[in-house]
């Protein structure tokens, strides 16, 4: 008989104490809290995949702490998961088997900007909009932006390889960072990549490193290259009167040979959430697009923007409005930002995915999702970074009642997009919330091959356990 391994039972109390002693010497008052509101606090992500509380939750400020940290929860087989803002909307950071709870928000140093260099030295507690905001001031550009760059840090960026709208153009973070101090889940602490922005010595573990999800260690100095930064910006937004209409115009942009540096599609769902939420959509709006360009003119850059508009008005787009000022273009941008949170105001749950397809298959892919949320009795809402393909597929629900059902709709939804050619995640990760479908889009060898890749560098099994691959079948 064959059956998933049951969950395992809570850490010993003991085992975690002891790993509180070992630390006493190294950690100072209010390092290690234990009280009933910290250890809640830190059960918990922006992913609804449940609530985990901690045994315990430390706060390291170096390095040295991490390391600490790392071998005493090893020394005493106590299971011990990273996090930082807790943002994650796979579960990545939530400690399913209760232990240490370690949480890198206290290292949050800047330590240099380089203007020469174009990089930027920093600690993995720093927030990601306090890295961009830093580096402009000195005339430089850190482009990627997940949508939670307010609070968001950059130790997470890096665990999940987080993108944002300036993917399309600029790339996602693994694209930028090329060094990293490193601790390995049994505290050893080394140095991967470099401080230039060419190097091909030996393997590449900074692009091994970053996206792993804090399964295979945790990053405690975090080297970004920068770019300068592009001197004129020129937003619109673009209206539609279908989401169908606009996601065809996605395609026809990028098809004319135009790369803007943003291109997010707002659907039918989505702009009823957010209309009259600091921005009011035109009568008759169904869908949009936000366009976003960048270079060093003006002029050539309304030129873009009006090659744009001719593309949308032949897929069938009402109008196009350009921002005239800052004002105007972050007004459009916070629209963009409070679309999750505006979609609970429609219903009281929600389940975000963040599927990508080939950006040909997106107005077929929209469809079937519309479709089977109708027939599930479900409402859809898609919405995201469609210059990319990836796309934030949120499930809106009434409550516990209706989850079965919402299980079933996040698998059909999974099962379609890879058969279009697409991929589970595009920035959020696997974590805990996608696990049992990686086997989807990848074979069985390719698992166990990243199974073994993991044992490699945590034999223990304590770092951050139970994320990412399915959960192993046990034969009886």
């Amino acid at each position: 008989m064959s059956e998933v391994s049951a969950r395992p039972a809570r850490v010993d109390p003991e085992r975690v104490a002891r790993v509180g002693e070992a630390l006493a010497h190294v950690l100072s008052p209010g390092q290690w809290r234990q009280d009933t509101e910290t250890l809640a606090a830190y059960g918990r992500d922006e992913s609804d995949s449940g609530v985990f509380p901690p045994d315990a939750v430390v706060f390291p400020e170096s390095t040295a702490q991490v390391s600490a940290i790392f071998k005493a929860c090893v020394a005493h087989g106590v299971p011990f998961t990273p996090c930082g803002a807790r943002s994650g909307k796979s579960g990545g950071s939530l400690p399913l088997d209760g232990g240490v709870a370690v949480s890198l928000e206290r290292m949050n140093r800047i330590r240099s900007i380089s203007v020469e260099d174009l990089t930027a030295v920093l600690e993995p507690g720093v927030v990601t909009g306090d890295l961009m905001k830093a580096v402009e001031a000195q005339g430089l550009f850190y482009p990627p932006d997940p949508n939670s760059w307010e609070f968001c840090t950059m130790g997470g960026n890096v665990a999940e390889n987080a993108g944002g709208p300036r993917a399309l153009k600029y790339g996602v973070t693994r694209d930028y960072v090329i060094g990293l101090e490193w601790v390995l889940p049994d505290g050893e602490v080394v140095r991967v990549g470099r401080r230039t922005i060419k190097g091909v010595a030996g393997y590449d573990l900074v692009g091994l490193f970053v996206g792993s999800e804090g399964t295979l260690g945790v990053a405690t100095e975090i080297t970004v290259q920068l770019i300068p930064l592009p001197r004129k910006v020129l937003t619109a937004l673009v209206v539609f009167p279908s989401v169908l209409d606009a996601a065809r115009a996605v395609s026809a942009v990028l098809a004319a040979g135009i790369l803007p540096r943003c291109l997010e599609l707002i659907d039918d769902v989505a702009l009823r959430a957010v209309d009259g939420r600091g921005f009011s959509f035109p009568s008759g709006a169904g869908s949009a697009l936000i366009v976003e360009v960048d270079g060093t003119s003006e002029e050539s850059l309304l030129e873009e923007l009006s090659r744009v508009g001719d593309i949308c008005a032949q897929q069938g787009a009402a109008q196009t409005l350009v921002a005239r000022d800052e004002s105007q273009r972050e007004k459009l941008w916070a629209v963009r930002r409070v679309i999750s949170p505006a979609l609970r105001a429609l219903k009281p749950h929600k389940i975000s995915e963040d599927i990508v397809v080939p950006r040909s298959r997106i107005p077929e892919i929209i469809e079937r999702l519309k479709a089977m949320g109708a027939e599930l009795g479900l409402t859809v809402a898609t919405y995201g970074h469609a210059g990319d393909g990836n796309l934030h597929a949120n499930i809106l629900y009434e409550g516990p009642h209706q989850r079965p059902l919402v299980d079933e709709a996040l698998r059909r939804m999974l099962v379609m997009t890879v058969d279009l050619g697409g991929t589970i995640t595009g920035e959020h990760g696997v974590g805990l919330a996608k696990r049992e479908f990686l086997a989807l889009e990848q074979a069985p060898a390719l698992i166990e091959l990243q199974r073994r890749l993991q044992s490699f560098f945590d034999p223990s099994g304590l770092l951050n356990p139970r994320k990412i691959f399915p959960a192993l079948v046990r034969s009886h």
